[in-house]
């Protein structure tokens, strides 16, 4: 495959404003990847895509701009399930980060045991037909019960209309599931309606964690995180700010950077941050969604 990157991708925004929302002392980005740098981590030979470079040192310089304190760096599908420039970057992170790999169904427990001490907590199956050739049904539960004695959880990425398959699949899994960017949600429909409404029971039977991540991917009529925009994503709110009254103490957020297959525009993740404040609108709330819960999830031994 050429090496060359994919026509029409857009890199992530080089200059972020300051945002007006001043996050919560020790907030985390619980969804954030890291890509190559490719010289160094190539990437896998059956990608879908070839992004534009995104290493850990810009990584953790957005961290620092947007005042946050921590990441949860999620395997990017266009590393396949080589997860080097995951755990590199766990390890130059000072314990700052955790990680969400991608591996085989034929992983050794030595190689599991590895990627826990570097500091992975979880593993991804992506059901998203157009990033992957085929679903991962076959290994989706014998992945769970490897990682179940490590404490480690599945975080499952899919698209609304996939949601009758993955009920499926998710049933009696041994353990924690978080669900990526809202289980991808049509928000041209009513966020009090049956599809979100089916999403939000097979969340709460399952006690699964819900990421209110992604508004920029999610959105149809915007407006975008954009020249000054504070008031971004306006049609995303209401599907959000429903999962976060929901599951108060389940939900998760954030960046996304660097904002893989977007092609309509590339956010401003200042203005993103402000989105924050729209969905979770109380002090409360905010401090579950940035503090308290992502690190009940991925930090538990320095809860007291």
């Amino acid at each position: 495959m050429s090496t060359e990157v994919t026509p029409g991708w857009l890199p992530w925004h080089p200059e972020p404003s300051a945002p007006a929302f001043i996050p919560p002392a020790g907030s985390v980005d619980a969804h954030c990847h890291v890509f190559g740098p490719a010289a160094r981590f190539p990437f896998a030979a059956e990608r879908k895509y070839t992004p534009v470079d995104a290493g850990q040192e810009q990584l953790f310089a957005l961290r620092d701009h947007l005042g946050l304190a921590r990441n949860v760096i999620v395997q990017a599908t266009c590393h396949g399930t080589d997860n080097s420039a995951l755990v590199d970057a766990l390890r130059a992170s000072g314990g700052r980060a955790r990680g969400v790999s991608a591996v085989d169904g034929d992983i050794t427990r030595a190689e599991l045991d590895r990627l826990h001490e570097a500091g992975v907590r979880g593993v991804r199956f992506n059901f998203v037909k157009r990033l992957v050739d085929t679903a991962p049904t076959r290994t989706l539960r014998a992945i769970a019960e490897k990682i179940a004695p490590l404490g480690w959880h599945v975080v499952l990425y899919f698209e609304a209309r996939d949601l009758p398959d993955v009920e499926e699949l998710a049933a009696g899994l041994p353990v924690p599931i978080v669900i990526d960017h809202l289980g991808r949600p049509d928000v041209e429909q009513d966020p009090d309606g049956p599809e979100f409404s089916r999403f939000l029971d097979f969340a709460d039977r399952h006690r699964a964690w819900v990421k209110v991540s992604c508004p920029e991917r999610l959105s149809r009529t915007g407006p975008p995180a954009l020249d000054g925009e504070r008031n971004a994503y306006a049609d995303v709110v209401p599907f959000a700010r429903r999962a976060v009254e929901a599951f108060p103490d389940r939900v998760l957020w954030g960046t996304d950077w660097p904002h893989p297959n977007l092609t309509d525009h590339m956010p401003d993740d200042g203005l993103l941050l402000d989105h924050v404040p729209h969905i979770a609108v109380t002090p409360q709330q905010r401090q579950a969604l940035l503090v308290d819960n992502p690190m009940r999830l991925y930090w538990p031994d320095e809860q007291a």
